[in-house]
């Protein structure tokens, strides 16, 4: 896989807490420059986000119940629906760990149907913070995630204790088959270790060191 090729798998990623209008607006310009394939932003930066890139090919992901996923499935719901109203293209969910862990299976299923549903043609991602799992609640997670029609699912918030595994990503992928993508993100942060992703079975890959791993 060329550098080119791999530009065109990442989501490049601007989620810290003080990024600013020009750190977004210079993020949208990179994603040009690169042929990136999404930014990723959180919600409020979705309409400056979508306005920057309106004649562009390249896609405005947003993160919804971030990074804790411990918001309410109303909050996340209309997260999603005023994100994708301002044109974000695509939506990245934080599951209900908590949820997840005390063994409600019904309500994480409900809550990613629900944010399916106010996506309204969005692409959904959803992230399992893999990090605070085992690797059974993993494949639970995943199997949730397809069981409520989410179009991908994706290991981190990368603002939890570590990020994306090759382990986790082939368990991943492993579960969910050909018929969803799986997104890698947190801590990929060079070109080899993309690669490294891509080979265990991401089909995405989320980045905040884009331009220094297809420009090195």
């Amino acid at each position: 896989m060329t550098r080119t090729e791999l530009a065109a798998l990442i989501d490049h990623s601007a989620l810290r807490p003080d990024v600013t209008d020009r750190g977004i607006l210079t993020l949208c310009d990179e994603a040009r420059q690169y042929g990136f394939y999404a930014v990723c932003v959180n919600a409020r930066f979705a309409p400056l986000a979508a306005a920057a890139l309106r004649d562009s090919a390249v896609r405005v992901c947003a993160v919804v119940g971030f990074p804790l996923g411990a918001t309410t499935t109303q909050s996340k719901c209309q997260e999603t629906a005023e994100a994708v109203a301002a044109g974000a293209h695509e939506i990245d969910m934080v599951l209900a760990i908590g949820a997840l862990k005390s063994g409600q299976t019904d309500v994480v299923r409900d809550e990613i149907a629900a944010v399916k549903a106010a996506c309204n043609g969005a692409l959904l991602k959803v992230i399992i913070e893999a990090c605070l799992l085992t690797d059974d609640e993993k494949v639970l997670a995943c199997e949730l995630a397809r069981d409520a029609g989410a179009d991908f699912v994706k290991t981190s918030t990368g603002f939890s204790k570590s990020g994306a595994t090759t382990a986790d990503i082939a368990l991943m992928r492993r579960t969910v088959g050909n018929v969803m993508g799986v997104k890698a993100a947190g801590g990929v942060s060079t070109f080899e270790a993309a690669l490294a992703m891509v080979a265990a079975g991401a089909s995405r890959i989320g980045a905040s060191a884009s331009v220094r791993m297809v420009s090195d």
